[in-house]
This record gives structure tokens, sequence and C-alpha cells, in this order.
């Protein structure tokens, strides 16, 4: 058997992400982010499309009404032009009549601006038609050479197009982001469900690590996960079987095993004592044999009866006996136990309980005090100078026992195997013992769903035995 080292019965499993790290929801953001770009794709084609159309509405107004004008007799332009003013009441129209050398002749533009040609194609001016007795911000104008050298100006205010394609613009933006915000708030919200059921997953998928094969995954869902939910089932009820016909096959071995090795151990018991009896000069030679074979029996049904003793303790039998009871008078009773055969090693036994009987823990005292004895004694057993130390501590989460010893420890490399069956570390085959003492502290612990933690002390080792049951991160 090993001293008492480091391994630690932390989780297997990573803690589960944050709600917005699961594939769901970042699945659905993305769709979210796709959804929003179509939506603003859209938006800008119709935003496109209505302001061409519109401007090429206006265009077309400019030209036809330009073309009115040039068909006119020249002496009826400059008249039909202020007739036409006087008849606007939107002033959303503008109109100039210039000369050839560009000086204004009638209309309510001051000015031909210099940088628009005349061509008979409507040209975006802003802001920089010169008009009268008008604000305007965004103009479009359309300028034609008349027969006689004239040059006619057809303008529209075309603030509205601009507005509509301001108000576009907005939509676009605006339904883009709750399109995206929208998705991500969907997102999250789904994701919460497939959390919830991941985080169950988890949870039972420990317990079946923990030895619990009885547990299942939960399903329901009728998805991917169900689908995999069934299929591990499955699987964990074929190992389940599986292991229940192997556990049935080793505990009918061990048990087929035990009573004829007691019967032999009697035999070879009656055997020496006969021995001793035959001739004035008892056989040495014989008595030695004998009590090595007595011995040698004796370890094997030790080995036998710890076999047994974990597979019921596996079993789970034991859970409705458990029941509420205080650590303080449970350590005590180990103190009086342990105290003198550390006195008699030579080595120091300190009991760090306190008076505090308020320290309450719900399970089977009878095998924690089992647990607890098997690793007093391997602390014991190994600790050939210094002492033992046994601590009761109340912790925020509850009640922690620790047993440090100042032994020869455990390599590193070792620490996660000493809770196995008949494992022994080379350092101490030479030392009496099955390799089950930890197995069977490693299975109260798991019957208790409690923590247990070996690690080095430096010197020694500090096992902690903590009293609650573990849960998920």
């Amino acid at each position: 058997m090993n001293s008492l080292s480091s391994i630690g019965t932390a989780h297997a499993f990573a803690p589960l992400p944050r709600r917005w790290h699961t594939s769901t929801f970042r699945l659905l953001t993305a769709y979210s982010l796709l959804f929003s770009l179509a939506v603003v794709a859209i938006l800008s084609i119709i935003m496109w499309r209505v302001t061409a159309f519109m401007s090429d509405q206006t265009d077309h107004t400019l030209y036809w009404e330009a073309h009115y004008y040039s068909k006119l007799a020249p002496s009826q332009v400059a008249e039909a032009i202020d007739r036409r003013i006087e008849q606007e009441h939107m002033q959303s129209n503008y109109f100039g009549l210039f000369d050839a050398q560009g000086q204004r002749i009638t209309g309510n533009v001051r000015a031909l601006p210099p940088a628009l040609p005349a061509d008979g194609i409507g040209h975006p001016l802003g802001d920089r038609l010169p008009v009268m007795d008008a604000e305007h911000s965004n103009t479009r104008a359309l300028a034609v050479r008349l027969p006689d050298s004239r040059v006619l100006l057809v303008a529209r205010n075309v603030q509205p197009i601009a507005e509509i394609h301001d108000a576009i613009r907005d939509a676009l933006v605006w339904s883009g982001l709750l399109a995206l915000v929208t998705g991500m708030g969907g997102g999250y919200i789904v994701s919460l469900r497939q959390f919830r059921r991941i985080h169950e997953t988890q949870r039972v998928i420990e317990q079946i690590v923990n030895g619990n094969l009885d547990r299942r995954l939960p399903m329901g869902g009728r998805d991917e996960l169900d689908m995999l939910a069934h299929l591990v089932n499955h699987m964990l009820e074929r190992i389940a079987r599986l292991m229940a016909e192997v556990k049935g096959a080793c505990d009918g071995v061990a048990h087929d095993l035990r009573t004829p090795l007691a019967h032999v151990r009697k035999t070879l018991t009656q055997a020496r004592a006969r021995a001793a009896t035959l001739g004035d000069v008892p056989d040495a030679e014989l008595a030695r044999l004998l009590e090595y074979a007595e011995a040698n029996t004796d370890s094997l049904l030790e080995r036998f009866r710890a076999m047994l003793r974990i597979s019921e303790i596996e079993s789970m039998r034991r859970r409705g006996e458990f029941e509420r009871f205080a650590l303080r008078p449970l350590l005590a009773d180990l103190e009086d136990l342990y105290g003198p055969l550390a006195e008699d090693k030579g080595i120091d036994f300190v009991a760090d309980i306190g008076e505090n009987n308020e320290l309450v823990i719900h399970g089977d005292r009878a095998l924690l005090f089992e647990a607890l004895s098997n690793l007093l004694d391997n602390a014991i057993k190994f600790t050939e100078q210094g002492g033992v130390k046994l601590a009761l501590l109340a912790t925020h989460s509850g009640p922690r026992i620790e047993v440090r010893d100042t032994g020869r420890g455990i390599p590193a490399a070792d620490r996660d195997a000493v809770l196995q069956r008949f494992y022994r570390a080379e350092s101490s085959r030479h030392i009496a013992g099955s390799g089950l003492g930890l197995s069977i502290v490693s299975a109260i612990v798991g019957l208790h769903d409690f923590g247990l933690t070996i690690e080095a002390a430096n010197p020694g080792t500090r096992v902690t035995f903590d009293c609650w049951a573990r849960t998920l991160a």
C-alpha cells in the first residue's frame, strides 16, 4: 500500500461555456448577421431604385416643359414663362430665360449657372441655383438653347426626393440593427433552453463517471441532442449490464474461494499444532513453512474480504441508512482508537477537532468511520518519524476533514493510481498490505458523493476529505 499522497477528485469536465459561447447562440447570431446584411442590401436596392425612378420622372417632366416652351413663337416665350410663374404656388418649379450672352431676360432664376450645359439633360445642382424670393436646398435643372440662341432653364426643387432618400436610409440602418439585435436576443433566449439541457446532461454524466451507472441522460427535446442522448443511454444500459455480469462473476469467485481458503487456513493451523506434538524435537523448518503458508492464506482471505466489502459499498445498498450526525464525536472516537497506536509506534498524534458539535453532515457514520480509519491506519503505517494530525475545519461549503502525516509521501506520477484496486508503488511493496485500503476509501467517498483530495504536505501527505456533495461549476 502506498502512503497517502495527492490525487485530486476535481471534476473531470471543463466548466460550461458562457451562454453567448454556445453553438446555438453563435449560429443564430451568424444567421441574424446574414439576415441583417440581406435586409440592408434589399433596402439599399429599393432606395437606389426609388430615388433613380423619381429623378428620371423629374427629368422627364423638365424635358417636356422645356419642349413646350421651345415650340412657342420667340415673342411668346417670355410671356408664357411669366404666366407660369404667376400660377406657381408651391415654389417648387423655377424658370429662367437668358440671352445668348447669359443675361437674364425673365423668370425667377437670377443667373444662369455656368456649370449647367444647355444639352437638354437634367443635372443635379443642389443649392447652387440662384433663385428669386425662394429658399431651397436641393434642385435639379435642365437647360436648352432655343432657335434664336436664347437659353431656357427649367428647374425643380427635388428636396422631397432627398428626404425620401434619407428616410429610406434611416429605415435601412434601424431595420438592420433591429434585425441583428432581435436575432441575437432570440439566439440568447433559444440557447437558454439548450444550455439548461447541456448543464443537466453534464451533471448526469458526472454522476455516471463517479460510478452511478443507473443514471440516464435527460431526453424530450426531439432534436439532435435527444437523438445523441438516446444512443448514449442505450450504450449505458449495455455497459451497466456487462459490468453487472462481470461484477457478479468476480463476487462469486471471491465468495466461493473464501470458504475453501478458510478451510485451508484451519487445516494449516491444525497441521502446525499437530507437528509440534510429533517427536521429541519439533521440526523447526516444518513449523516455519506452515507459519508462512498461514500468513499467505490470511493475506488472501483479507483481500477477498476487502473485495467483497468494496463491492458491497459500490452497489449503493446503504444509502437508505444515511442519517444526520455530528462529525466531532466521530473524530473523537478515531482519536481514542489511533492515538495509542501512534504512541506505541513512537510518533505523535494530534487531533485538532475543537469543541464544535454543530458541524453536521448527512451520511453513513459507520462507513465514514471505516474510511477515516483506513486513512489514519495508512498515515501511521507509513510515518516513521514526526507525527500524524487529524483536523476538523469549517469552510463556506461545509465541513472538511484533514489527515496529515510526515511520512514518505507518493511520487506525483503515482497519485492518479493510488485509489485503484491492488495498486502498490514500488517503494511500498515490502510493506504488508493488500492494496485495497484506499480503494475502500474511494468507494465510500463515491457513495456519499464527497470530495477526496490527496496532495503532498512537504514532508508527508495531506488528505482532504470534503464532506459535502459535489456539484458542477
